[in-house]
């Protein structure tokens, strides 16, 4: 997925002018087409670097130590392969470098290098234990992946304070601007920051960015809209704009929006068009062509089918080895909750699973036994929008309690959900069914998937998301999830719970 991010924070959106020199006319057309203007030089250098060593220092040390011949040749070779792998799917390449935290490309990358090597294996006759060999090539996914998830991390630190993006000027109808421009406001994961639109028609612009030319609702002259590219042109070159990002609408389309088009890119510069399409993955959209026409099929979430079924086996099997492994860890935590505090050591609720259907949750006690019975005198300390309900410092959270809660501690006992079935280990956060009485039609889509251990909200500010910001990270995972998408949500977890931001 790729991606599950949390949105921006309101009025975070980087709408304005980005915090490089912005002033109006001084140059134009600075950005590189791959949109990687400004990025840092070392990405490159050190993801070879990292690359490099993960391969050939642990497979010289493995054949070294296993006393195998021809250390330096299988070194070079392993080497020269996984530096190839990489190269070939275009992973040195300025474009790609800091984009993705690299999870499961390096997995993919991997597979491909092991397969290769096989090759070679019998193509040579090489005889190393394999063993030996996997043991030699399984930091090489690791480093890779360490590396990648800095470099992504220090380019999305730079983009959240407007550095290494590019100035896009929108066009279209006031309404389509104003769409884009929200959406593009609500999240910093991307490199656009709109300094400029130009409206068609006389619909108002409302989404307080600069408007820096307009466009007449009816495009003048013979070949149907010359003047607007004209007027385009001279408002990207005015406002040093990198990009035009189009937004079709009634008014801009067909031979009106071919010419602009055409006009655009003959004054050297990059053009890009919103499909008005919002939060699907892009795993789930498929170009073609018919009569001329450019043809976007979006594929359905995947509601039912192998992978859903896959999902399901892992989540159970999963669940079992953790109860079996961290069964001496819940046994500690139910003790030590108990000499706390009066009360049961795990603590249940019910909530709403899968399609609404009620389960019953469990989870370390946290509280004092009789929260529930406290909880409307609380009513008007309730620090979150919408039907959620949280307070920072809550009165009712023992001392144990808190430091569960801060480390996530408290809801290991869920595996026992999973195991049964109810939860899964990556969904939704589990709803009170109070809170789902007062979902509307948008809010119920949540439920289409399993609810989950661990999710997006997880991993991207658990209490502090507003109501808002968590429908729009359950949405996106339930129209968008997939095996891969867990696998990655799985692994930010880990950080998220060390780093315990939002866990209250």
């Amino acid at each position: 997925m790729s991606e599950v991010e949390r949105p921006a924070e309101p009025g975070a959106g980087r709408t304005g002018r980005s915090s490089r020199d912005t002033t109006p006319g001084r140059h134009a057309f600075r950005g590189n087409r791959d949109g990687s203007q400004d990025k840092a030089g070392w990405y490159g250098p050190v993801a070879l670097a990292v690359d490099t060593a993960g391969v050939a220092l642990p497979v010289a040390l493995c054949f070294h130590r296993a006393g195998l011949p021809h250390t330096g040749v299988a070194t070079a070779t392993a080497t020269l392969m996984w530096l190839t792998v990489l190269a070939a799917h275009r992973r040195y390449g300025r474009r790609w470098l800091g984009e993705s935290r690299g999870v499961l490309t390096a997995l993919h990358d991997w597979l491909t290098l092991l397969g290769l090597l096989a090759v070679v294996r019998v193509l040579t006759g090489e005889h190393s234990p394999p063993a030996v060999a996997l043991l030699a090539l399984a930091p090489a996914p690791l480093l890779t992946t360490v590396c990648r998830a800095l470099t992504h991390r220090h380019l999305t630190g730079q983009r959240r304070e407007a550095h290494v993006v590019q100035r896009a000027l929108v066009v279209g109808e006031g309404s389509a601007v104003d769409r884009v421009v929200e959406q593009l406001a609500s999240r910093t994961d991307h490199p656009y920051v709109v300094i400029g639109a130009v409206p068609v028609g006389p619909s108002a612009n409302r989404s307080g960015v600069p408007e820096t030319g307009r466009l007449e609702a009816v495009a003048a002259g013979p070949d149907g809209g010359g003047p607007d590219g004209t007027a385009v042109v001279s408002a990207a070159r005015q406002y040093a704009a990198d990009t035009v990002l189009v937004a079709p609408g009634s008014l801009l389309s067909g031979q009106r929006l071919r010419t602009l088009t055409w006009a655009v890119q003959d004054a050297g510069l990059p053009l890009v068009i919103s499909s008005g399409l919002a939060d699907v993955a892009l795993r789930r959209v498929r170009p073609s062509t018919a009569a001329g026409l450019h043809l976007l099929h979006v594929d359905p979430p995947l509601r039912r089918g192998p992978q859903l079924a896959l999902k399901s086996a892992l989540d159970r099997t999963g669940a079992v080895l953790g109860l079996l492994l961290l069964a001496p860890l819940l046994a500690l935590i139910a003790l030590v909750v108990r000499l706390d505090s009066p009360g049961p050591a795990l603590y249940r609720q019910t909530r709403a699973g899968h399609r609404g259907a009620p389960f019953t949750m469990w989870k370390f006690r946290s509280m004092v036994v009789d929260a529930e019975r406290l909880r409307p005198q609380l009513a008007a300390a309730n620090e979150v929008d919408g039907p959620l309900f949280k307070v920072r410092a809550d009165p009712r959270i023992t001392r144990v309690g808190r430091v569960l809660r801060r480390t996530s501690l408290d809801e290991l006992p869920q595996l026992v959900n999973v195991a049964r079935g109810e939860m899964s280990l990556v969904g939704p956060r589990p709803p009170l069914p109070d809170e789902v009485a007062a979902y509307g039609s948008t809010a119920l889509r949540r439920l289409l998937v399993k609810p989950g251990l661990t999710g997006p909200w997880q991993v991207s500010g658990r209490s502090d998301l507003s109501w808002d910001e968590s429908l729009a990270l359950d949405l996106r995972y339930a129209d968008n999830w997939s095996l891969t998408t867990d696998l990655d949500l799985l692994a930010r977890t880990v950080r998220a719970v060390v780093d315990g931001r939002g866990a209250y």
